[in-house]
């Protein structure tokens, strides 16, 4: 089959690179040209294990390729999909849906012959009837069919998610479309993973529904972190011990410093909209958004009373920016709620982040950026802890503390135990959703202290 991707930035991307894996032949449409030339050349701008790999391996095959042409790019595709940003509206919530609209517009021009029109962008309920509206207006005469297909790409395992995915949902109202998508998705259907088909509207809102439910963990247990916290519970024990009943499952039970990325800040903004606009407010989600602001801000506060109550003139060591770790995506960051607070009340902050330096140097004016943690910490008054990056979770706590100032560490992602970083000789520990102080029955504490 001929694919042809209009956008090629994450989801276009990695949707374009996998279909050709599948092997399709797929074109990936991209406006700028800077974009296409440095991926004709191999070069990917997103960070996403994996995904040169099987990129190198597609052009090199001859399944794939790149323009700016879209009229060559439709010229006798299958199935064109839609892949564009739907960002946040400022001020109101709302999905900005301008790009996918253009988008349609321009497909319809290019259309020279049948082809089922596919949006994989994350699109509120209603917009699949908009996108075969212009290009009905566009076009009269095209021959296509509009079908919703939502993305679940998990940024840093996007490769695995695409070819081993959980389900794939496909929106479509008529038989011929259904035939194009089923034969788009064959390779997954012979290895029997569950293709669901439904209509538009549900296909639409399985996406929002899907993200606002694991937000909903994310901060609910976020929520119950802070009460373990006044109680003398350990969340992490909370959560295993809610995670083995296979009603709840142990996925998104992490307490921490609050969910961010391109998908869950911006979908339940979005669902909590719809459902304003029809009569249905979304009270959970209304919440989850609530607590996830919540959430940042307190960790802002764990800071601040481990160095006595002001930042001002000390230095914080940090330790990941990246919403989360695998991915260079710094879209909602926890870091770009604290970090700033922390530069702000005159700390001197460095950092040090795997990828996350190339969106981060913008961000995060006024921090220095560092490669190596150990010398990160040199001096500093505090480690704080945002991301948890593999190379961030067997660091050698005494050397750590050894070269620090006050050697107080801040683990908001409770990737240590405060036993250990207290016989570490750290002076003082705090993590999330665990009694801020050590127990005084625990002896390996107090031989620390």
């Amino acid at each position: 089959m001929k694919i042809t991707m209009v956008g090629a930035g994450y989801v276009g991307l990695v949707s374009g690179v996998c279909f050709s894996d599948f092997g399709h032949r797929v074109v990936c449409f991209d406006k700028a040209s800077e974009k296409i030339a440095m991926l004709e050349h191999g070069e990917v701008l997103i960070y996403e294990p994996g995904l040169n790999a099987v990129l190198a391996r597609n052009v090199e095959a001859g399944r794939l390729t790149f323009t700016t042409d879209l009229t060559a790019a439709v010229d006798g595709a299958d199935a064109v999909f839609i892949a564009v940003g739907t960002p946040t509206r400022r001020g109101d919530g709302h999905a900005d849906l301008s790009y996918v609209m253009a988008a349609a517009a321009d497909i319809a021009r290019a259309l020279t012959s049948y082809a089922v029109v596919v949006t994989k962008s994350t699109v509120p309920v209603g917009t699949n009837r908009k996108v075969a509206e212009v290009i009905r207006a566009t076009r009269p005469d095209a021959a296509f069919d509009v079908v919703s297909n939502p993305e679940f790409l998990r940024e840093g395992a996007a490769i695995d998610d695409f070819m081993k995915p959980d389900r794939v949902v496909v929106g479509v109202e008529s038989d011929r479309a259904k035939g194009v998508m089923g034969d788009v998705y064959r390779p997954l259907f012979l290895r029997d993973f569950p293709i669901v088909y439904t209509d538009l509207e549900s296909a639409e809102m399985i996406k929002y529904a899907a993200n606002a439910f694991l937000a909903t963990k994310i901060s609910f247990i976020n929520e119950i972190a802070a009460l373990c916290e006044r109680v003398g519970a350990d969340v992490k024990s909370v959560a295993k011990g809610m995670g083995l009943d296979g009603r709840i499952g142990n996925k998104f039970l992490h307490a921490g410093p609050g969910y961010g990325g391109s998908c869950f800040p911006k979908d339940t903004s979005a669902l909590a909209r719809i459902g304003q606009e029809h009569g249905v407010p979304q009270r959970i989600t209304e919440t989850v958004i609530a607590v996830n602001d919540l959430t940042k801000r307190r960790m802002i506060d764990k800071v601040l009373d481990l160095c006595d109550g002001s930042v001002n003139g000390k230095t914080i060591a940090v330790l990941g920016v990246t919403f989360k770790p695998e991915t260079d995506d710094m879209r909602d960051a926890p870091s770009l709620t604290v970090i700033p607070a922390l530069v702000g009340g005159g700390a001197r902050v460095r950092v040090v982040d795997p990828h996350g330096a190339r969106e981060g140097a913008a961000l995060l004016p006024g921090v220095d950026w560092l490669d190596d943690p150990y010398a990160a910490t040199e001096g500093a008054d505090c480690l704080l802890i945002l991301t948890e990056w593999n190379q961030f979770r067997a660091l050698d706590l005494k050397r750590l503390a050894s070269s620090m100032t006050h050697a107080r560490l801040a683990d908001l992602r409770n990737i240590y135990d405060r036993a250990d970083a207290l016989a570490a000789r750290f002076i003082a520990y705090d993590g999330v959703g665990r009694t801020p102080q050590a127990r005084p029955t625990d002896a390996t504490q107090r031989v620390a202290e």
